[in-house]
């Protein structure tokens, strides 16, 4: 799908504020660089975000929304600056590091992962996946490819990619920022599953009767 030019404004504006605090976090854009596996974590960063461009998420409010809910937004995007920053700077600062390089690198590699997953239903779903907890015009109720399984696929990704930047700067600080991802993630969950139940009714009961909410046969 060709992306609008405020998703697109939007999608690279917030991979140049994520770089730009990691390397502000770091001190700088010679040392940042200096190391390989942070430069992969770049070109992983900007080869999703470019993926990202075509995938057909919006932000639209659609033809009802949980507006209740919009207070998660505010949440991820206060634990996702953060994120950004503070790992970067313990690693710089070898506060409460994890680990060594094979941990660095297992972080690049679960960020790019996880990103591929939390883009991937975004595709299926095309422009009735919204950022918001929100009926979309012809909304119809998805049970294949990765929601055969998971009913929230994009959230798994999110904390697998999150836990993945975390370990690529080996840092305890951005492993307990993605835990404080969880509280909001699971209120999210919640208001999307009862607003789907509402509009979708028997068929939702049944499909969350044979599936998991993030991880298959565990939760």
């Amino acid at each position: 799908m060709t992306p609008t030019p405020k998703m697109a404004f939007m999608t690279l504006l917030a991979a140049f504020i994520m770089l730009g605090l990691a390397i502000l976090g770091w001190g700088g854009i010679a040392a940042f660089f200096a190391n390989p596996a942070r430069v992969t974590l770049t070109l992983g960063l900007f080869l999703l975000s470019g993926v990202a461009l075509f995938s057909g998420g919006n932000l639209s409010p659609g033809q009802y929304e949980d507006r209740a809910n919009r207070w998660v937004i505010w949440a991820f995007l206060l634990i996702g600056l953060l994120s950004a920053f503070l790992p970067a700077y313990a690693d710089r600062k070898a506060f409460w590091l994890l680990g060594g390089e094979t941990l660095r690198w297992i972080g690049v590699f679960l960020f790019i992962g996880g990103g591929a997953l939390r883009l991937w239903p975004v595709f299926v779903l095309g422009r009735r996946f919204s950022g918001l907890v929100a009926i979309q015009p012809g909304h119809e109720l998805v049970t294949t490819g990765p929601y055969r399984y998971i009913r929230h696929p994009s959230y798994l990704g999110l904390l697998i990619s999150a836990l993945g930047w975390a370990l690529a700067f080996r840092s305890g600080v951005g492993v307990l920022l993605v835990a404080l991802l969880i509280p909001p993630l699971l209120a999210r969950i919640h208001a999307e599953e009862k607003l789907l139940h509402s509009y979708f009714g028997q068929d939702y009961a049944s499909y969350c009767a044979r599936t998991s909410r993030l991880i298959p046969g565990v939760y």
